[in-house]
């Protein structure tokens, strides 16, 4: 094991293109470091809707999850990706709908199985660092992004325990697991720029009255400043799910929306290194886990 990067950080995410609305730069910047970066990609997007005119073609349709994944490398590969594991899923679609029903559907494997895919992952990758969501069921409550929230903390734990899934590999357990999060602040500057540019902003009354903020939970502040151009560029490359005249994504001049709010933002909720406290104290993912030995 000694040949393995001295930093290791794992992303698990729902869908081809999470991985490059949720946290692209801070991956950029960790790769840049030297940081062996993996993402888990939960379903092939199957299930997803075509949100750019301009790729709702019937050729597209007929072969979207291969379009998808084309799609995933893209943007994998500019964010600075090592490698893309899938972990075999159907995308489950909304609940309720036809794509939910389906037995291969992510949102209906045992959660033992699906637990297990990712604690194999987990303990051949051996990361101090795991990055996942956190629970939506008041939020974007999409049945996939539940899912990865109800897999891997209970893989977090399993993984270091050497009686669970005896036959997924020798135990690790990670130091610390992440939910990422938009911040209040975020979404609250970003609209406020729109206003002061005299253009419509995207942020209605959702953002600001009916959803849940969770700024006071927010522990870790990731400068992304020299890196925000990855997430749009990595958007971009899902050309079937990221329209280019979206005003959410791309209204802002990036003049200015590269100074607004120059942060990912994160929650850390499980630490193998002390107590956790309240309020942002980290700049680091990595924090406590540089120079140590064993990792």
């Amino acid at each position: 094991m000694s040949s393995l990067p001295s930093l290791r950080l794992l992303s698990v995410h729902a869908h081809p293109d999470d991985e490059a609305s949720k946290g692209a730069s801070t991956v950029a910047r960790y790769q840049e470091e030297g940081a062996r970066s993996v993402l888990v990609c939960c379903t092939g997007g199957e299930a997803g809707d075509i949100l750019n005119p301009a790729m709702d073609r019937p050729e597209v349709i007929e072969n979207l999850k291969a379009v998808r994944a084309e799609e995933l490398a893209a943007s994998a590969k500019i964010i600075g990706y090592d490698e893309v594991v899938m972990l075999g899923y159907r995308d489950s679609g909304m609940t309720d709908s036809e794509d939910n029903a389906r037995p291969e559907a992510f949102a209906n494997a045992p959660l033992e199985e699906s637990v297990g895919r990712l604690v194999a992952i987990i303990r051949r990758e051996r990361p101090q660092v795991i990055i996942t969501y956190p629970d939506e069921r008041k939020g974007y409550n999409h049945p996939d992004h539940l899912m990865v929230h109800d897999i891997t903390l209970p893989a977090f734990e399993a993984a270091g325990d050497p009686e669970q899934y005896p036959e997924a590999g020798e135990p690790w357990q990670p130091s610390k697991l992440y939910f990422t999060v938009w911040s209040r602040a975020r979404m609250e500057a970003l609209h406020a720029k729109f206003i002061e540019l005299g253009l419509e902003s995207p942020y209605d009354e959702w953002w600001f009255k009916k959803r849940e903020s969770r700024d006071h939970l927010i522990t870790t502040q990731i400068d992304i400043g020299p890196w925000w151009e990855v997430r749009g560029e990595a958007l971009r490359a899902h050309a079937t799910q990221i329209d280019p005249a979206s005003s959410f994504w791309f209204g802002l001049p990036d003049e200015h929306a590269r100074t607004v709010h120059p942060y990912d933002e994160y929650v850390l909720v499980q630490s193998k290194l002390g107590e956790i406290k309240q309020g942002i104290y980290e700049d680091d993912l990595f924090a406590g886990l540089r120079n140590i030995e064993g990792n």
